[in-house]
């Protein structure tokens, strides 16, 4: 991010901060539709990080590390989202396939309901950590920044997430060699 436009918008700048919004916003909400697999959801989270940034800007201590600190911002609203969900509603909805798959590729489709019934599995800590490291390329190091955790707890939900996902996908494998996935 641009640190001078950080700047502008830690002062009150409406249009800095919406060029900030226009800038890093699709990232943001593609990160919480990923976490709670759920549009609606995602939406209301993405809305509640962007808020409590315009609102908590001026105490931003960095302006270069904004953009972390967003994504800290969208990964707490994702967990508060999740949460309240979580007592309203036992289940989210799973989301349908980012990419659109040939129906000549089977296995391909097997394989990705495998790896999202193995996904959905994982708690909403979990699920962070796995995206923010596999889908956005953070290091473990970052993802614990942008989740407000020691690093050492980052890297160890990472490994039970992908233990968790690897025993669910083990799990699957009966089955799928079996025509019944």
């Amino acid at each position: 991010m641009e640190r001078r436009l950080v700047e502008r918008a830690m002062d009150g700048d409406e249009e800095a901060f919406d060029q900030l919004v226009g800038r890093l916003g699709d990232s943001l909400y593609s990160v919480a539709r990923r976490i709670l697999r759920d549009t609606t959801l995602a939406q209301d989270a993405t809305q509640q990080a962007l808020l409590a940034a315009w609102r908590n800007l001026p105490q931003l201590r960095d302006p270069d590390r904004f953009e972390a600190w967003a994504y800290r911002l969208v990964v707490n609203a994702c967990h508060a989202e999740a949460r309240r969900e979580g007592r309203q509603r036992a289940n989210l909805r799973l989301l349908p396939d980012d990419e659109p798959t040939a129906p000549d590729h089977a296995s391909r489709i097997v394989i990705q309901n495998q790896l999202d019934d193995a996904f959905r599995q994982l708690s909403v800590e979990h699920r962070s950590v796995v995206v923010l490291v596999h889908y956005l390329g953070m290091t473990p190091t970052e993802a614990a920044e942008a989740m407000g955790t020691p690093a050492g707890t980052a890297r160890s939900r990472l490994h039970y997430a992908l233990q968790q996902m690897r025993a669910a996908l083990e799990a699957d494998a009966p089955d799928a060699t079996r025509g019944t996935a």
